[in-house]
């Protein structure tokens, strides 16, 4: 018996068994109550239909034959369709041993969630139960929201809109040429605003900055604080200044403005394209992969995470690049992305996907992007943010 069913529900869900037949009921209650279930058990379409009207239920599990001279089971499609009209999100299950064709699809159509034939499987049944409670519960916690904070939610949503309009305007809406290089990136924000930033800046004729950036949590409290790291961004940064000596400024900056419990990441890099020499600094971000001849190379070099320390003084190191190399900047919304199993992407199939180097900047980040979303069933609980440069 899987012990486990019923146990990550939360609160104990409560489960009405209408059966007329008493050792059925209470083999059903036995199982359910063994399995972390509340149960009431009645035995006829009059007693359901009480119980409905008396108490909240995340559940009915029901037969459909309850006069003993019949099986027909109109008795019980009559009852489902009484339950809807009392409750309209109550998740049916049906259990009966006089199973058609002709009647599962007629309980179907009336929206009955499920159909078990006796005799049953425990595992089967309770892992079905878990299925249609949690739905049901999804649903009543979706419409209780619609029906209270309506007129709330309205306002809420053109708010999140403007702000999603505004954020990615602030956003690169083209990647600027750059002599020598491919760029291609990806940004995905897990809802409607983003706490991940990116920007590439054409700083003179010769020189690019490259910024990658993550803030401590999501939704729009990340959002405004991202918003304040590219206008700081922006201000500050030219040719003239270094990465390091822009990371140390920035940092102050956001210093002044941040909550506490808030920080953010942040890799900021600066090219020139005449010797392909790259130039960046590390506010306690990812490391930045470099693919170089079927090798990968971490940019290691790295100081503290922005808003932490008002007075840090940022390092930064230097590259060569060559033809043929591929540098990735990343969030960990790239490789912290979980399957169905609760297993992290990881760096290693980041790293795994980006040695292809006869693909283009493009190409790559669309092979990554793709493994991602298909590795997380095509959903994202965090913001991703994916920079790929390569040498050409």
């Amino acid at each position: 018996m899987d012990m486990s069913v019923a146990n990550t529900l939360a609160p104990i869900p409560r489960t009405l068994i209408a059966d007329d037949q008493p050792d059925v009921a209470i083999a059903l209650r036995l199982l359910l109550k063994e399995a972390g279930y509340q149960t009431e058990a009645v035995n006829s379409p009059a007693a359901v239909l009480e119980a409905l009207k008396r108490e909240n239920f995340d559940l009915v599990l029901m037969d459909l034959n309850y006069a003993r001279d019949t099986t027909s089971g109109q008795e019980g499609l009559d009852l489902i369709t009484s339950i809807r009209h009392i409750d309209n999100l109550l998740p049916v299950v049906v259990i009966t041993g006089w199973a058609t064709v002709e009647l599962a699809v007629e309980a179907m159509h009336r929206r009955v969630r499920d159909f078990v034939q006796k005799p049953w499987d425990n595992s089967t049944l309770l892992h079905t139960l878990r299925t249609q409670i949690e739905w049901g519960r999804r649903r009543r916690q979706r419409k209780g929201l619609e029906k209270a904070n309506r007129k709330v939610s309205k306002r809420l949503e053109r708010d999140l809109g403007d702000a999603e309009e505004i954020q990615r305007a602030l956003l690169p809406k083209q990647l600027p040429s750059v002599k020598g290089f491919e760029l291609a990136v990806a940004w995905e924000p897990a809802n409607a605003v983003s706490g991940d930033y990116f920007d590439v800046l054409t700083l003179d004729e010769h020189h690019t900055g490259i910024c990658v950036a993550d803030v401590a949590g999501k939704g729009m409290s990340a959002a405004l604080l991202m918003s304040n790291l590219q206008a700081a961004l922006k201000s500050n940064a030219n040719a003239s200044i270094t990465p390091g000596e822009l990371m140390t400024r920035l940092n102050s900056l956001i210093c002044e403005n941040i909550v506490p419990h808030r920080f953010i990441s942040c890799v900021y890099a600066s090219l020139d394209t005449r010797t392909q020499k790259l130039t960046y600094s590390n506010a306690g971000h990812y490391a930045p992969m470099l693919i170089r001849e079927s090798r990968c190379v971490r940019l290691t070099e790295s100081s503290a995470v922005f808003g932490v320390f008002p007075s840090e003084q940022y390092q930064q190191a230097e590259i060569q690049l060559q033809t043929g190399d591929v540098l990735a900047l990343f969030t960990d919304g790239v490789t912290e992305v979980q399957n169905a199993a609760g297993e992290e992407f990881g760096e290693e199939r980041l790293q795994q996907l980006l040695m292809d180097q006869s693909l283009t900047a493009a190409e790559l980040r669309n092979k990554v992007m793709s493994a991602v979303k298909e590795f997380g069933s095509g959903t994202f609980d965090d913001d991703v943010t994916l920079l790929v440069l390569k040498a050409v």
